[in-house]
This record gives structure tokens, C-alpha cells and sequence, in this order.
């Protein structure tokens, strides 16, 4: 199947590892364009380097919590090459911890980089997209569920997921689209980090796939493929949905 996705042009945030990593090659398998961004202009220039030649990817140092970043991605993608034609907001995941842990500086610093900063992007994206432009956002299962020990994240995403929807229903008529994807158990860094909070990483692992009917965990690559097909014109008719990339875990529709 052609997603159509052949020398369009895609911004991907937080690509220097995990999710958005993986979707940005994706992309890239799929003949688009993309500007990848890190935490800095070292770590999203070798993360391009690793991914294909200056034709094709750039990478750009960006940090969400600075409300100038979000408009300098989308000037840089235009410049570079030529255009823009969808934005894929992942934002990374804030400090792990119970409600009654985490700071109120915590708090702060993750409204700034998870929420506004999401908000910025989608911002400055959906100001120069066109017809058949698309914006993505990573999100999470806690969308639909709190994950036990994730209080800040708990509070954030459904927050991003109304604000995706509202802007689904905003940008509509223009022709652009707006999706959410909601991972749960995929095999990152950031999902091992989490199992091995409590100490037996092994455990808790298996303890979490006796859970999911698939009985696994998903891979990046699996991520990366659903977030390709979704932001592509392939899915030209979906639009304010939020997909679940689990496994099977959410039992509700």
C-alpha cells in the first residue's frame, strides 16, 4: 500500500530516541522529508545523520519550554525544504511519581515543556498548513485510564487529548487534520525506566504483558508504522481520533 507520503514534508519532535525516533524513520522509509528535533543541536544532528543525508532529514535543537522554539521549527522546515505538510508533536514523558512526590516545581516545569510547549507546536504548525496537512500527537493510555505512579502525566495528557480535539473541530473546514496516538506498553527506554521503579524490572515486565492480549510488549517500529499511516493521506478521512497503539490493553471502544 502507497501512503502517499513521497517528498512531503513532516516535522517530528522529540526524535532523537524512542517513539519519535522510530516515526520519523518511518517516515522516512516512505520517501517524506523530515526535520527531526532533540533537547539539543548536537543530539538532533546526530540523530539525522543516523536516519539519512541532508536531502532528506535535518536536525534541529529545540527546546519546547522556550515559547520561541515552536515557530523557529516551522520556519526552518519551510526554508529547508520548501514547505510543510504535517507535524508530529512528542513531547516526551514528564517526571515518574505519585501525586504526593512530585513538586509543585514538578509540575510547573511539565506544564511548560508537555502542555504549553505541545500547544505552541500545534500552534505554529496549524498557522501554515494547508489542505491535507496533518497534526500528531503522542500521547498516552492515561488518556483514557491514570497509570499508577504517573500523577503529573495523568494530569496532562487527557488535557492535551480535549485541546487535539478542539483543534480538530477548529482546523476541520480548512482541510487539516488532527489525530492523537495513545501508546501504552511499547519497548522504549522511557517504558524501562518505569519497570524497573519498583525494583524487579523482570517482574514487573511480566506482570504487565500477562495484562495486555497480545502478550507482549509492542516494539517502536510498530509505533512508528500506525503514526506513519495516520498522519499520511492514506488516512485522508480521519480526523480528532485518538488511536490506541496497546495491544489490546484498553477493553473499553
Amino acid at each position: 500500500m502507497d501512503l502517499g507520503l513521497k517528498d512531503r514534508v513532516y516535522i517530528v519532535t522529540g526524535a532523537t530516541r524512542g517513539l519519535g525516533l522510530a516515526t520519523a524513520r518511518v517516515l522516512l522509509e516512505e520517501g517524506a522529508k523530515v526535520v527531526v528535533t532533540g533537547r539539543s543541536d548536537a543530539s538532533a544532528a546526530a540523530a539525522a545523520q543516523g536516519l539519512g543525508g541532508p536531502d532528506r532529514v535535518l536536525g534541529a535543537g529545540a527546546d519546547n519550554a522556550d515559547p520561541g522554539s515552536a515557530q523557529r521549527l516551522v520556519d526552518t522546515a519551510r526554508e529547508h525544504f520548501g514547505g510543510l505538510d504535517g507535524m508530529v508533536v512528542s513531547v516526551g514523558g514528564p517526571p515518574a511519581g505519585p501525586s504526593d512526590a512530585v513538586t509543585e516545581e514538578q509540575w510547573q516545569e511539565a506544564f511548560e515543556s508537555v502542555f504549553l510547549g505541545a500547544v505552541r507546536l500545534a500552534r505554529a504548525a496549524a498557522g501554515v498548513l494547508g489542505e491535507g496537512g496533518v497534526i500528531g500527537f503522542v500521547l498516552s493510555g492515561s488518556v483514557h485510564e491514570p497509570i499508577p505512579g504517573l500523577a503529573i502525566s495523568n494530569g496532562l495528557r487527557p488535557g492535551l487529548a480535549g485541546y487535539a480535539k478542539t483543534l480538530a473541530n477548529e482546523l476541520g473546514p480548512r482541510g487539516v487534520r488532527v489525530v492523537g496516538l495513545l501508546p501504552s506498553r511499547i519497548d522504549t527506554d522511557r517504558v524501562r525506566e518505569l519497570d524497573a521503579r519498583g525494583g524487579d524490572p523482570e517482574g514487573a515486565r511480566a506482570a504487565q504483558e500477562a495484562a495486555i492480549p497480545l502478550r507482549r510488549y509492542g516494539t517502536p517500529e510498530e509505533f512508528g508504522r500506525a503514526a506513519a499511516f495516520l498522519l499520511s493521506p492514506a488516512a485522508s478521512y480521519l480526523t480528532g481520533i485518538m488511536l490506541p497503539v496497546d495491544g489490546g490493553l484498553r477493553h473499553g471502544f
